[in-house]
Parts: structure tokens; sequence; C-alpha cells
């Protein structure tokens, strides 16, 4: 794999999902050498991001997550020093991260998100809830890993869980909870992997169901008939494109008791972990872990 030449695999950070990062950045280190890869591990919170231009690295492998490091933040600087990186670029990189800029840009393209208002400080709860429909969602607009989330079933609720929110972002969103299947959609090179369908006993899929519960269920095939099927990846095809999204990524929704989408959010460097659906959807493709590690590799670029 001397073609690649010297990688920098990103990981760990000074978000809130450091130890999240440092799991998956572990796991994708080890299977780009397993493949021949001439990776190195690189934390930016204890290193200068310009070490990896002084240590003559030829392209990265971002396994950040969160904040500094899937919004745009440390894609603007490797561009600036010149170096490939993996993902999506800085304006759609931003976008994502961004759960209330998203949901403007897809309502406005008529892509199906759940309704949503804005929480403010000593907001009118009773009205909110009224207004977007109980129960709710409530998350740090700029947050992932369902870090700060809480689901809602009364307008007594929502300043607790506003707060909440609060610790990890000013901008907070409540969203309607839509009662139906949990999806998952992975995407690779611009094609969308198989659906995984999330099944969890706890209140919602939330931190601990993701990376830590062994009673979460993970349905691969998902069940829906093939055209079903279809028409959701081309509508997560069609959101992840609207932001400029590229290289890979994965697109969160619900079904309701329809059988209709409601598009939640989009993970431009989701997790790489034991636990993570991008590596369970390419098994499902045929793609091992290692091959998934080295094709998402491939697509480095700048800008």
């Amino acid at each position: 794999m001397n073609r690649l030449g010297k990688v920098a695999v990103l990981m760990g950070g000074k978000s809130a999902e450091r130890e999240i990062s440092l799991k998956s950045g572990t796991m994708v280190l080890a299977a780009l050498k397993k493949k021949g890869v001439d990776a190195h591990a690189f934390d930016p919170r204890e290193q200068r991001l310009e070490a990896l231009a002084a240590q003559k690295f030829d392209r990265v492998f971002i396994a950040l997550h969160g904040r500094f490091g899937e919004d745009g933040t440390v894609q603007g600087a490797l561009e600036y020093l010149g170096i490939p990186y993996t993902g999506s670029g800085v304006m759609a990189s931003a976008l994502a991260m961004d759960k209330w800029r998203t949901k403007l840009l897809w309502h406005a393209a008529g892509i199906p998100t759940p309704p949503y208002e804005l929480l403010g400080a000593g907001g009118d709860y009773a009205g909110v809830a009224s207004r977007v429909g109980l129960p709710l969602m409530v998350k740090p607009a700029c947050e992932g890993s369902s870090i700060g989330m809480s689901k809602v079933t009364s307008a007594d609720e929502l300043a607790p869980a506003h707060e909440l929110a609060r610790r990890y972002d000013a901008t907070v969103i409540a969203e309607r909870f839509i009662e139906g299947i949990e999806l998952t959609g992975a995407i690779l090179g611009g094609e969308p992997l198989p659906l995984i369908r999330l099944e969890t006993p706890r209140v919602f899929y939330d931190y601990e169901a993701k990376y830590f519960s062994d009673d979460t269920r993970y349905i691969c095939p998902c069940g829906l008939p093939a055209a079903q099927e279809q028409r959701v990846q081309q509508t997560l095809l069609q959101a992840f494109r609207l932001l400029g999204c590229s290289g890979w990524g994965r697109v969160d929704l619900m079904l309701d008791r329809r059988g209709e989408p409601f598009l939640l959010e989009v993970n431009t460097i989701p997790g790489m972990t034991d636990h993570s659906l991008v590596p369970m959807a390419a098994r499902a493709r045929g793609i091992s872990f290692e091959d998934l590690c080295v094709r998402i590799l491939e697509s480095a670029h700048v800008g």
C-alpha cells in the first residue's frame, strides 16, 4: 500500500466525543496497518496540526467525532496545509454538524424532516409542546452521539431537558419524536449501502445504546420491501448531496407508522467501533472492515 503514502489517523481531539473517537481511530489504525498501509496515530489534542506537514504525512484519515473534527475546522486546516483528507469538505462538514441549519436546507428542498422549534432561555415550553406535538426529542444543534439529548413526554420536562442540552450548545432544538421504525443508511463513494433497522429497549437510541449496550438489536437486511428500501436510499442520497457531503457518511431517519421517512441528521464522520453501523452495512455488502477503511482512505482529497 505504498501508493497511499504515509497516513495519519486523526483520533481523540478535544470534543465531548473524544472517548469514542479514540476507539474509532484505534480500530481504523489497526485495519490500515493490517492492509500494509504506513499508518500512524495522531491526536490533535496532543500535537499541533502543523506537525502533520513537518512529519511529511501524505494523507489523513479523519476519525475525529464532534466539534473540532467533524465540523469543518480540521478540514479547513488540512486544506490550508494542502494535505488530502477523508470525508466531506469544509462547508458540508459544518452544515451537517449543525442540525438546525441542516433542517432549514432540507425543509427548503422538500426533504421530509420532523417538525421542530428552537428553544430559548425561559421559553414558552407549554407553547412549544402544543405547537410541535409530544413526545419531543430535545437536542443540542451541534453535538453527535446523542450527547445532551433527552426524550420528553410532557411540557414540564422541557425545562430540564433544555438545560441539559445547553451544557453542550447554546442552540437547542425541540423536535417531534416520530413513532415508528428507526433506520440508518450508510453511504460509501456516492452509493448507498443496505439500510439497518435499530431496536433498543431503552427510551431511545442513546449514547449507551450506541456504543456499550449489548441489548441493542441491529437488523440487516432491514425488512423493508426492496422497492421501498430503494426509495428511502434515494431520499438519503438526495439529502446527503444537498449538503455537499462526499466520500462517506451516514444518514439517520425514522419511518412513521404509514411508512413515510423523516430524516433526522447526517453524520459525516460516523463511528468506526465494534458497535458501529457503517462497518455493519459494509459487511452486508461483502466489504470487510479492513477493505472499508482502505476504500475510505483512497477517497481522500483536498477541497
